[in-house]
């Protein structure tokens, strides 16, 4: 029942911004709630992004096995985790990644699968009755301007014969969120359009990610090339200014709130500067090499190769980062940067009282080319992405 979901949801929000706010000024009332896990799989990659480092040198070579990865979600189960992200790397290239998917089904955790795609005319089959539903993958432009990026010719190609494939064969069983990785040189109308036609045209959500500072698995580039300088201020609110003007015409293909949206500037512009408390609290990451950190930038708390997660979670080590980074003791990254948004009074304040367009003299008429037929997808995608 929609109504109901919706309500639900609203009243989910409000507690959570009346937890921040108070949190404020009382940081002790912060304390680690495991509600969601990712897993890097592997480090092994099948692209060379010029904005990553997985597949080179960042845990080269490490993955985690089977059997640890099983004693990972035996233990999340008991913790009362909710979903699991299972990426890498490329998890695609993890030979056990259908058995780690339906051993996530078997001890109730919701899995979703972030890929760049390639590999899916080949493993979709297995992994779809295995119980796979959802999964995202990574966007970087279309055409040529994709394979620069992934240093690969011929991957978007690939990319597109694997969502027809799927498509063809499961229709809108498996839910897929095109997540658009915005950088100095993605940051341009035309690139943004030509993305969003294609979640339009392969009936998938549509996200976008911003360029990272602090993850140490990502890289700005030589010289930060990638990486958004006070030059770029104008491109980046026109930017903002399109992904309103789409959010508007096509809410049920991306999502994101409008204050999330008209905040994206000021991540992109101030990036650590841009004081937001995060909530991870509700999360711990697994690496390939089996590091435990609180989240993907920082907090680092064990090693699942040496001490079960059960015996990592919830001790004083995991009790301290969960409050370090609610109050920004950290790199402050944007990783879940609308859920924080949403839940930081100050922030709703200022960026829901900016009128709807950022540059209400710029715009613009929408394309008025047709979508394909059918719904997004059948399923939900309420995870928010973090590269």
């Amino acid at each position: 029942m929609p109504v109901l979901k919706d309500a639900a949801v609203s009243a989910v929000g409000l507690l959570a911004l009346g937890k921040h706010t108070v949190a404020a000024q009382l940081p002790g009332i912060i304390k680690p709630r495991t509600r969601s896990i990712a897993i890097a799989l592997t480090a092994n990659c099948n692209l060379r992004c010029i904005g990553c480092r997985y597949g080179r040198d960042f845990m080269p070579g490490k993955q985690l096995s089977l059997a640890v990865v099983r004693e990972i979600l035996n233990d999340a189960a008991d913790l009362r985790v909710h979903t699991a992200r299972l990426y890498g790397g490329e998890p695609l290239l993890h030979p056990d990644l259908p058995a780690i998917v339906r051993h996530c089904i078997d001890v109730g955790i919701k899995p979703w699968v972030t890929t760049n795609g390639i590999l899916l005319r080949r493993r979709i089959d297995e992994l779809f009755e295995a119980g796979l539903r959802e999964m995202t993958i990574g966007l970087y432009g279309t055409g040529e301007e994709y394979d620069e990026y992934v240093q690969r010719r011929g991957r978007f190609q690939e990319l597109e014969k694997g969502l027809t494939y799927l498509r063809e064969r499961y229709g809108n069983t498996i839910a897929i969120k095109l997540s658009y990785l915005i950088t100095r040189f993605s940051c341009e109308i035309s690139s943004l359009r030509n993305a969003f036609e294609m979640a339009r045209h392969f009936r998938t959500f549509f996200s976008v990610d911003l360029v990272h500072y602090s993850l140490p698995y990502f890289t700005e580039g030589p010289d930060r090339y990638l990486q958004f300088t006070p030059t770029d201020e104008l491109a980046i609110r026109h930017l903002a200014d399109e992904l309103l003007r789409i959010h508007t015409e096509h809410p049920e293909i991306y999502r994101e709130s409008v204050v999330s949206i008209r905040a994206i500037p000021e991540w992109a512009l101030r990036g650590p500067d841009m004081r937001v408390p995060c909530d991870m609290y509700n999360f711990l990451w697994i690496g390939a090499d089996g590091s435990v950190q609180l989240c993907y930038a920082a907090f680092p708390l064990g090693n699942v190769n040496e001490k079960p997660l059960r015996d990592i979670a919830y001790q004083p080590a995991h009790i301290r980062a969960a409050r370090d980074a609610f109050q920004l003791n950290c790199p402050n990254c944007h990783c879940e940067r609308e859920t924080r948004i949403q839940k930081h009074l100050p922030s709703r304040l200022a960026f829901g009282l900016r009128s709807p367009s950022l540059f209400p003299q710029t715009a613009h008429k929408a394309d008025k080319s047709p979508v394909v037929e059918g719904d997004p997808s059948s399923g939900e995608m309420d995870h928010v992405e973090s590269e």
